[in-house]
Order: C-alpha cells, then structure tokens, then sequence
C-alpha cells in the first residue's frame, strides 16, 4: 500500500505544479507588444454596430482596480469624449476580458474603463483622421491620462502602432433595443395623420377621401387653410402602421404623402 501511496502524492504533486505553471503563464510576457509574426490586418472590416443587451459580467456598477475606484454607466447613449487611446496586444490576446470573452488582438475591439459592455464606438485618430468602428467588451487602460485600449487591429487602421498612443474622439455608436421602441409605440399617446394631397377643390377632396377611408381601412379629415383643404388620413395610434401606410400610399399614386404627428 505504502507504494500506492507515494505514487498517488507523486501524482498529485505534479498536477498542482502544472497548474501553478499554468496560472503563471497566463501573462507570462512582462511587456505587451506587437505579434511577431501578424496576419495581414489591413482586411478586418469593422465591428458591424447592432443591438446587443449589456452582459452581467463585466458591468458591476463600481469596481476597483489599483486602489482606484470606477464607476459602469447605466447606458452608453449620447457618450462622446476625446482623450488618448492605447492599444494592446499579445500579452493578453487569447486572455479573458472583462466581458467573459476571448481577447483577439486582431479583431476590432477596446476596453474601456465605464463604458457598458458591449458598446460599439467610432474612434478617430485627430492627427489623420482616420476612422475605425470598435466593439468594447473589456475594461481599461488603467491609466490615469487613457481613455481607451484598443486592439492591434484597431490601431493599426488608426496608424498609431509606432507612436503606441494617439489623440483620439470617441462617439458610441447606440442600437436600441428593438422591443423597447415597439413597446414604447404601442405605449405613446401622441396620434398620427398622413398628410395624402391639398387642393382647392373641396368637393373633390370629399370623394376621394371616402374612397381612400374604403380602401384602407381609416378614417380622414379635412384641414382648411384659406381656400387650401388638406386631406389627411387618421389618427393613427401607433407610428409604425402610420409609417407603413404613408409608404404604402407613396407607391399607390400619393407621392407627396407625408407623416404628421399631434
């Protein structure tokens, strides 16, 4: 038993040692830099902006790192700002991110310290202005004079690889969430009329606007204005069926319709 035994704590030992390797490894590069051998990354599209619901990790309202506290903003909407951006590369590629994602260095992404994660960010390097489209899924730099981290990739379309820093503005790029505003329509209280035709001639209007309340299912009314009649078709309460009929009639012989809303 007593070879068993030894064999077994033989066993153990090496597999804890692995691991401890293993963890040291993680960041086993002291100083970030560039691949030694980079794919051609000039082909990279940018990050595709679309509506994705901020993820749980990585979006704890405060944080601490350093000793520094930080606060997660609520929503990225209307976020613009300019400051220095960084980038960094393969120290960390193939790495968590804060999201819970793998990092690439050769994709399109950054960290930033309280954007909500993910963000989608137009980045522009003021000294040439180029321009590149981001999608922030991790956090930093921690430093106190950055404002942005971005991949190799990114940098490399802002051309600043070389200098390793660059003076930067930043535009967060919004996607609503589709279901919101659908709810919101059918929530909102405002009331919607499709401006068809004006004309003089309000016997005419009259017949048309009974033939038009026959073919579509909605009611009109008529705007005087001096001796102007305005035909409108409504009210309508939700803007997205306003907005189908308005492109409906505009295909349908009323070219000149048009939204209004009260």
């Amino acid at each position: 038993m007593q070879p068993i035994n030894l064999l077994f704590i033989l066993f153990i030992t090496g597999l804890l040692a692995a691991c401890s390797s293993s963890d040291k490894s993680r960041y086993d590069i002291a100083d970030d830099r560039a691949p030694t051998s980079a794919p051609d990354v000039s082909k990279v599209e940018d990050a595709h902006p679309k509506f994705e619901p901020y993820s749980r990790g990585g979006n704890r309202k405060n944080y601490t790192v350093l000793g520094k506290s930080y606060q997660v903003m609520d929503s990225g909407e209307g976020y613009q700002a300019k400051g220095i951006a960084s980038w960094y590369g393969s120290k960390f590629h193939g790495h968590l991110t804060s999201n819970g994602e793998t990092y690439d260095m050769y994709s399109m992404s950054a960290a930033h310290k309280s954007l909500p994660l993910p963000s989608y960010v137009k980045v522009t390097n003021l000294k040439n202005d180029k321009t590149v489209i981001v999608r922030v899924n991790d956090r930093g730099p921690f430093h106190e004079d950055r404002l942005i981290d971005l991949s190799y990739a990114a940098a490399h379309r802002l051309d600043m690889l070389k200098t390793g820093t660059a003076n930067v503005s930043l535009e967060v790029i919004y996607i609503a969430d589709p279901e919101s505003i659908a709810l919101a329509e059918l929530k909102g209280t405002e009331l919607h009329f499709i401006q068809v035709v004006a004309s003089s001639n309000k016997s005419r209007l009259e017949l048309l606007a009974k033939d038009l309340e026959q073919k579509y299912q909605v009611n009109s009314r008529l705007q005087q204005s001096n001796n102007l009649y305005r035909l409108q078709l409504g009210p309508i309460g939700q803007q997205q069926l306003a907005t189908k009929l308005t492109e409906k009639l505009k295909l349908q012989g009323y070219p000149q319709s048009y939204l209004i809303t009260e």
